[in-house]
């Protein structure tokens, strides 16, 4: 009979070892495989999360929400996101949801620089904005260096174009509304005898004016007083008024914002001076601006691209949006807004961009396609653009009346 020095020398030992060890390489391995499952589900859901969250397309803005110009930048804000909610609504573009952050500039020029350097952070890959001229002549020099896509719903003048050519227009350009007014009062014959008080430190203003003065001459209407002000001396029109009032004018016409033109309207009301006043798109807001008795207004005309009491079918729909989301009538800023963004869809869709794609791809794609797409909206119906980011559409013309904007 076999005798073993000791019990682990057993067979039966040795083998119930041997069982033990494997069983225990057995259980290191399948945990070690259940560990790794449990990680890459982990890793997996994470990399779905972050997916997800990059597959939308970020869409920032700016403009004056508080401030003097914050009628004009409270409207794109309010009409964007009708917009954009409209477009999630049936599906988003290419099949991608919009984000839609709007940063407030106080209509001034170093604020929305660093909006835009705060939207960036925030990840946008296209600019709807800026609302107002000067502010947007900075941002459009930052979008050019970084070659993002731009659209500024009401930013006029051609100055925000120069730095590069991502940039494009919604409302028609500064030389295009001074032209324009020229012809409406010489093919209407609303004057003989025509003043103009423009601000010559505003670009946008004296843009409007110099074409307006040239256009005039062309059609042979007679400009009797041409009187300037700057953003120094824009609380007292009275030496203005009163030239063009001895001057004999009958029109005035008034290229700037609404609120240097409520104080013209109140001055030129206590001097008992009561010519045709006629304005431009800046003018549109001035029924809504706080402690303005707007029976001053009653008769003013305006060349504006939108009319609220338009019976097309767009237009109602949009407006009784607006009013019952935000409790007052849209104004031009508005529809400007709400067709940037279904402009910015139209392009995105012709040029097939996706989130994923770089900011300066998704910028060169939708550049080429700007110059191919037709676009009907409520400012403007077969709206095309130039390689130059100026929009092809005509103004319409307006009149005040009972304290609202009457399409003529």
């Amino acid at each position: 009979m076999q005798t073993f020095k000791d019990c682990t020398e057993s067979p039966i030992f040795m083998e119930e070892n041997t069982m033990k060890k494997l069983t225990k390489a057995l259980s290191l391995v399948v945990a070690s495989a259940m560990a790794m499952v449990s990680f890459a589900a982990c890793s997996g859901s994470s990399e779905e999360q972050t997916s997800s969250e990059e597959l939308t397309f970020k869409i920032g803005s700016i403009g004056p929400t508080t401030g003097a110009a914050a009628i004009y930048g409270s409207a794109v804000m309010n009409a964007a996101q009708i917009a954009v909610d409209e477009i999630n609504e049936a599906g988003g573009i290419n099949g991608y949801q919009i984000e839609f952050k709007y940063e407030d500039d106080t209509h001034d020029a170093e604020k929305a620089v660093n909006a835009y350097n705060s939207l960036k952070d925030w990840g946008m890959q296209i600019l709807m904005g800026t609302v107002t001229t000067n502010p947007c002549i900075a941002v459009s020099s930052e979008t050019a260096v970084d070659n993002m896509f731009e659209l500024t719903p009401s930013a006029s003048s051609t100055d925000v174009l120069v730095a590069g050519d991502n940039c494009f227009q919604v409302c028609f350009t500064d030389p295009n509304q001074g032209i324009a007014s020229a012809d409406y009062i010489a093919d209407n014959n609303l004057a003989t005898a025509v003043a103009v008080i423009y601000n010559s430190s505003d670009v946008y203003s004296s843009g409007i004016h110099d074409t307006f003065i040239e256009e005039a001459a062309a059609r042979g209407l007679n400009v009797v007083s041409d009187t300037a002000f700057t953003d120094d001396t824009k609380t007292d029109f009275s030496s203005q008024l009163i030239a063009a009032s001895e001057a004999g004018a009958d029109l005035v016409f008034l290229p700037f914002y609404y609120q240097e033109a409520s104080i013209v309207l109140n001055q030129a009301s206590q001097m008992g001076y009561e010519p045709t006043f006629f304005g431009v798109d800046g003018m549109d807001g001035i029924l809504t601006l706080e402690g303005f008795d707007t029976s001053l207004a009653e008769g003013v005309l305006l060349l504006t691209p939108f009319a609220a009491d338009a019976d097309d079918e767009a237009t109602q729909s949009f407006v009784a949006k607006y009013e019952e989301a935000y409790g007052e009538t849209p104004n031009q800023f508005a529809a400007d807004a709400y067709d940037a963004i279904y402009i910015i869809k139209a392009a995105a869709e012709q040029a097939g961009v996706t989130p994923d794609m770089s900011v300066s791809d998704i910028c060169d794609a939708m550049v080429a396609a700007m110059t191919s797409i037709t676009v009907d909206g409520l400012t403007g119906e077969g709206m095309t653009w130039a390689a130059s980011g100026e929009v092809s559409k005509g103004p319409r013309a307006v009149v005040i009346e009972n304290g609202v904007y009457v399409a003529m």
